[in-house]
Formats: C-alpha cells, sequence, structure tokens
C-alpha cells in the first residue's frame, strides 16, 4: 500500500474547496482534477450512454489508475483524518449485508470532486431524456453544482460518495441509494481493489424487475481502476404501448477471500 505521508500522495487527496493548497508534485500532476476532467472527456461516452440506455448499465474501463486506487484505498482506516469521513456503517446491524462502507464529508477529497464534477454533465442529458420517458417532470441542470444547489436548497447538505470495504465473507444486499427527493438516476462506482489478486468472489450484481416479468440479473466483471454506471431506481423501457418504467436494485456477491475495496460516486446529496 502506498504511504499517505508523502508529499506526491498528501497533495492527490487535498479536499475540495480548501482555502490553501499546496503545490503539487511532478508525480502526481497528472492526477489534478483538470487532468481527471480530461481523462473522463476521453472516454467513449456515446458507447458508454447507449450501453446504459440498453441495459441500464455500462462498464468504464480504466477510469482511475492503480497507484489512485491503492491510496484511495488506504485512506479507510484512516479516522484520524480530520473530517475525512462523516459517518460509518456496519452492515449487519441495519440488515444491509455483511461489511462496512463509510460516507466521505465535506470537502471531499480532489479526486473524488472531480469525478462528481466531469462525469455529471455526460450523464445528464440521458438522465432528462429518461424522466421525459417516464413523464416525471423534473430535469437536471447541466452542471453538478447546479445540481447540488437544488438539493441543499431541498435540505440534502449531506455528502454520500462512499467507500466500501467488504472481507470474506461479506457482501452487500440488492439495495438502492434515494436519500431525499432529488434523486440523480444515475451513479458510478470504481473498483478500487484487484479480482484475483486482493480477493476472489465480490461480482457487482444488478437486478431488473419488469412489471409481470421474473427479475433480470447483470453480472458486471471490473478490474481495479474500472468503473460502472448503473440506474439508481427506475429507468424507462420501450414497448409495445411506449415507454414503461422497470425497477433496479445492485448489490455485491459473496466475498470468498481477501478483501475489497470500492468508491461509490452518487450524484445527489443526503437529506
Amino acid at each position: 500500500m502506498p504511504n499517505l505521508a508523502s508529499d506526491t500522495q498528501a497533495t492527490l487527496f487535498d479536499r475540495t474547496d480548501t482555502p490553501l493548497r499546496r503545490p503539487r508534485e511532478s508525480a502526481t500532476a497528472d492526477a489534478s482534477p483538470t487532468s481527471i476532467a480530461r481523462r473522463i472527456d476521453a472516454l467513449d461516452w456515446p458507447q458508454a450512454t447507449a450501453e446504459l440506455d440498453a441495459h441500464g448499465c455500462a462498464m468504464l474501463p480504466g477510469m482511475l489508475r492503480a497507484d489512485e486506487c491503492e491510496a484511495l484505498a488506504a485512506l479507510y482506516p484512516r479516522d484520524d483524518l480530520d473530517g475525512l469521513f462523516r459517518s460509518r456503517v456496519v452492515m449487519a446491524r441495519h440488515g444491509f449485508g455483511r461489511g462496512e462502507y463509510k460516507y466521505f464529508g465535506y470537502p471531499l477529497p480532489d479526486v473524488v470532486g472531480a469525478l462528481r464534477t466531469a462525469v455529471y454533465p455526460r450523464l445528464a442529458p440521458l438522465a432528462n431524456a429518461w424522466y421525459a420517458a417516464m413523464r416525471i417532470d423534473a430535469r437536471f441542470p447541466p452542471t453538478h453544482a447546479a445540481f447540488l444547489r437544488r438539493c441543499h436548497e431541498a435540505g440534502q447538505l449531506r455528502p454520500t460518495p462512499l467507500m466500501l470495504q467488504y472481507e470474506a465473507g461479506d457482501y452487500n444486499c440488492l439495495h438502492q441509494d434515494l436519500y431525499g427527493e432529488h434523486v440523480f438516476p444515475i451513479q458510478l462506482a470504481i473498483l478500487l481493489s484487484e479480482p484475483g489478486k486482493d480477493f476472489t468472489g465480490g461480482e457487482f450484481v444488478l437486478t431488473e424487475q419488469r412489471p409481470r416479468m421474473q427479475s433480470r440479473a447483470e453480472v458486471v466483471p471490473l478490474h481495479q481502476g474500472d468503473a460502472v454506471l448503473f440506474a439508481v431506481h427506475h429507468r424507462p423501457v420501450q414497448g409495445t404501448r411506449g415507454a414503461y418504467r422497470v425497477n433496479l436494485r445492485h448489490g455485491v456477491s459473496r466475498l470468498r477471500s481477501g478483501r475489497r475495496h470500492t468508491l461509490g460516486v452518487i450524484f445527489h446529496d443526503a437529506t
């Protein structure tokens, strides 16, 4: 694991909105929010949004580098970092499964905030098309900052990006991340660990329930640094009489061995 006490990794994870920043070292210059945005822009978004629209999920390989994944995962046990995480949830206490997760507090680490800012505008047009097809009146603004203002004005003030940790025998029950009145219908998860090396099992699972039909399951084969986009709650599916809503849930299958870390990027904030 990287040593987060080093200057380079400390600058990588300076948190957003911090008034004073240390100069970035050249070794991490390509991990700045600007370079993250360039990397996001270079992805095949027409293909990704087409798959998301057709299947309810889409994989984006190599969104983060291995060193970025390892540095993020190494933050998980560091409760001594002032304000880095706002809360910790042990899943078994709430019937959510086994394992645990922590929500980041504001200000977010730079990489997490940059992902939110850069990915949201790529998804907002599809989110608006979905809501129009499902005859939902709400529409989403073109920038994430504008959408967060809407959340905050409605009392949804708590940040929702989170990091999850699973060990052997842990799993995450099928669920939906809603958190309040204003819900962005697509979210992002990035696998920070390497299957077959850091852990076995622990596959990302998505289920889709169509009216009067049995549920359809989708398993996404992620590697370290790969991202998956997926529907949070509902998405439209075209039928013979027009579009209808299908209900989606996501989770993680049982870990057979090792330890697995995931970064979850949810675009709406929580009440």
